[in-house]
């Protein structure tokens, strides 16, 4: 029996099947086969169902799993010990990101290559999603860090924040629309929102929470017809006339000089704030707990 076999073997388990066990490890599918195979030799049993289009633990391979996660961390806590003392991180960090979530303030890829260059031996995931899903994946263990849009007023329980930014909601519309009224106009109440096509980001974003939270203050839904991840996205189809694009102060996705016209909305305001986001508890690897000093290093806001 070798590590890497109860690697592979706890790969199939987490990825649902070969294929994509083998497109993690990297490895040709009818060699990670062969090699759990020749791990059920070893036993004496087989470990997993093969006989369903999903690839399911037998009873043999439900009791093994725990035992073959244990020596994995064992093994991983020998070379983590080691590396403290060589200075070097290796393993795998996974971090989230909200789209949009640092427009211009941040600049993620310069920093996760500096960070790369000055740890060649990590290993760091990336990943695109909404707020309210990457919440709940940081609770579940399946990201490390995450930048996001928080989508409720105080973080859940088990998570902490640091915010990175909080700005005001601006609608962002073409010249000539009706909110624009006098020239100098620089906010608008939001209840003159009401009957007009908005156009958001979607639900699960912080941006949404935040606006459908301060709708209901003025006592009415939003009406949102259209909707994109993206700000820029956005701010191009509030150009075309095609309703009122609800975006964070600054974040209109148009030149200084461009066609759109933004205004703050009031009474009552609505703030888009982006926060670090990690478990209460610490992150859980030196790898991870490393990358969180980093960005708490460069990142805006408060320390």
């Amino acid at each position: 029996m070798e590590l890497r076999q109860l690697r592979y073997f706890v790969t199939v388990v987490d990825e649902g099947g070969f294929t994509r066990a083998a497109a993690r490890l990297h490895l040709a599918q009818p060699g990670l086969s062969a090699q759990i195979r020749q791990l059920e030799r070893e036993l004496g049993q087989p470990l997993l169902d093969r006989s369903h289009r999903s690839v399911t633990l037998t009873e043999a391979g439900r009791a093994v799993l725990p035992y073959a996660r244990a020596a994995l961390a064992a093994a991983d806590a020998v070379r983590q010990t080691v590396d403290a003392y060589t200075g070097l991180l290796r393993g795998r960090v996974s971090l989230g990101l909200v789209s949009g979530a640092t427009g211009h303030a941040f600049d993620i890829a310069a920093f996760l290559a500096d960070f790369h260059d000055a740890h060649p031996a990590l290993e760091i995931a990336l990943t695109e999603d909404s707020s309210e899903r990457m919440q709940s994946a940081l609770l579940a263990g399946e990201l490390d860090l995450a930048l996001l849009g928080p989508t409720d007023e105080v973080p859940p329980p088990g998570l902490t924040f640091r915010t990175v930014l909080d700005v005001p909601l601006a609608a962002a519309v073409a010249p000539g629309d009706p909110l624009l009224g006098r020239a100098d106009r620089a906010t608008v109440p939001l209840a003159e929102l009401r009957d007009r096509p908005l156009i958001c980001l979607p639900r699960g974003t912080g941006v949404r929470a935040a606006l459908e939270r301060a709708c209901a203050q003025a006592g009415f839904r939003p009406r949102v017809a259209f909707e994109a991840t993206v700000p820029a996205v956005l701010a191009q189809l509030a150009a075309r006339g095609l309703g009122v694009a609800v975006l964070p102060a600054g974040e209109d996705g148009s030149a200084p000089d461009g066609p759109l016209r933004t205004l703050t909305l009031v009474d009552p305001g609505a703030r888009a704030r982006v926060a670090l986001a990690w478990r209460a508890t610490g992150p859980a690897s030196p790898a991870a707990r490393a990358l969180l000093d980093s960005l708490c290093t460069v990142l805006p806001g408060p320390l």
